[in-house]
C-alpha cells in the first residue's frame, strides 16, 4: 500500500476497532488505538501472511504480547480477509473466537496467545530462533507495551534475542506512555526503553508512531538484513489516539464505549479530524 492507502486502512482500523469494543460495550480502547498505525504497515505489506491460509509455512509471525489490544489485531484481521468482519460483533460473547485477550487456539490470524504481559518477547525470540534452525527466512516482529516493558522477562528475551544475533526478530514498542493505573513515568519510570533496547545490543530505531510512513521506513530499516542483531523500533504514541472520547484521559486503558461515543469517534475518524496530528 501506498503512504494514503496505509493511513485510509490505519482509519479502518481504529473504526473497526471501536465498532468491535461498542458492541460488547467496554473494553481495551486506548492501546487499541494507539497501535492501529503499526498494525496498518504491517499488514499492509510487509508483513508476509495470507488470509486464505492462515497456517502458511512461510508466513512472518506477529506476537501481539500486549494481548489486550486484541481488539485493533482483530480489525486487521477482519479487514484483510481472516474472517467476517460481522464477527467483530462477538468480541468477549459467550462461544466467540474473538476473547478479550487474542488466543491463537481460536482466532484465524493469531500466531501467539498472550495477555500476561511480558512473555510475548520470549515467545518471539523462540519463534525467530526456530526459523533460523528451519533455515527459513521469515521474520517475526513482537508487539510490546512500554508498561509491559516494566517485566523482567522482556530483558531476558532481550539479551537472549542479541546472543544469538537473531536479525529475523523485529520487537515494535507502544510507547504510548501510559498504562493501566496511570502514567508510566509515575509507576515505574525513569529509564529510556530505547537506550535499554540498545544497552541490550540491539538496533534501536525511534520513529513517530502515527506516521505510517516513517513506521514503513523503520519496519523495512528492520528487514535489511545489515544488523547483526534484532531490531527495536520504539513508536512514540498516544494512548486513545483517534477515539475522541478516550484521547487525553489519564485513565483510558479500559473504557465503557456507548453507541453515542463510538458514533462520535467514527464519523470524526472518517473526517480526519480525529486524533492529535
Amino acid at each position: 500500500m501506498n503512504s494514503s492507502e496505509l493511513e485510509a486502512f490505519a482509519a479502518e482500523i481504529r473504526i473497526a476497532a471501536i465498532e468491535c469494543l461498542a458492541a460488547f460495550g467496554q473494553g481495551h480502547i486506548g492501546g487499541s488505538m494507539s497501535i492501529a498505525d503499526a498494525l496498518a504497515v504491517l499488514y499492509g505489506g510487509e508483513l508476509r501472511h495470507d488470509p486464505q491460509n492462515p497456517q502458511r509455512a512461510d508466513r512472518d509471525r506477529l506476537v501481539l504480547s500486549k494481548g489486550h489490544a486484541g481488539p485493533a489485531l482483530y480489525a486487521a484481521l477482519a479487514l484483510r480477509g481472516f474472517f467476517p468482519r460481522d464477527l467483530l460483533a462477538t468480541l468477549n460473547a459467550g462461544g466467540t473466537s474473538l476473547p478479550s485477550h487474542v488466543d491463537r487456539t481460536k482466532t484465524p490470524g493469531v500466531d501467539m496467545t498472550c495477555g500476561s504481559l511480558g512473555q510475548g518477547l520470549s515467545a518471539g525470540a523462540g519463534m525467530a530462533f526456530g526459523a533460523r534452525l528451519d533455515g527459513a527466512d521469515r521474520y517475526t516482529f513482537v508487539i510490546l507495551g512500554d508498561g509491559e516493558c516494566q517485566e523482567g522477562q522482556v530483558w531476558e528475551a532481550a539479551r537472549f534475542a542479541r546472543a544469538h544475533r537473531l536479525k529475523n526478530l523485529v520487537a515494535l514498542v507502544d510507547e504510548n506512555k501510559q498504562q493501566l493505573d496511570g502514567y508510566v513515568e509515575n509507576v515505574l519510570g525513569g529509564g529510556s526503553i530505547a537506550g535499554m533496547f540498545a544497552a541490550c545490543g540491539w538496533r534501536v530505531l525511534e520513529v513517530n508512531g502515527h506516521d505510517v510512513d516513517a513506521v514503513s521506513r523503520a519496519v523495512q530499516t528492520a528487514k535489511d538484513g545489515l544488523a547483526d542483531a534484532p531490531t527495536a523500533v520504539i513508536l512514540d504514541t498516544v494512548k486513545g489516539y483517534g477515539a475522541n472520547f478516550a484521547e487525553g484521559l489519564e485513565f483510558n486503558h479500559s473504557l465503557p464505549v456507548s453507541k453515542e461515543e463510538a458514533e462520535s469517534a467514527i464519523a470524526a475518524i472518517r473526517t480526519g479530524i480525529g486524533g492529535a496530528k
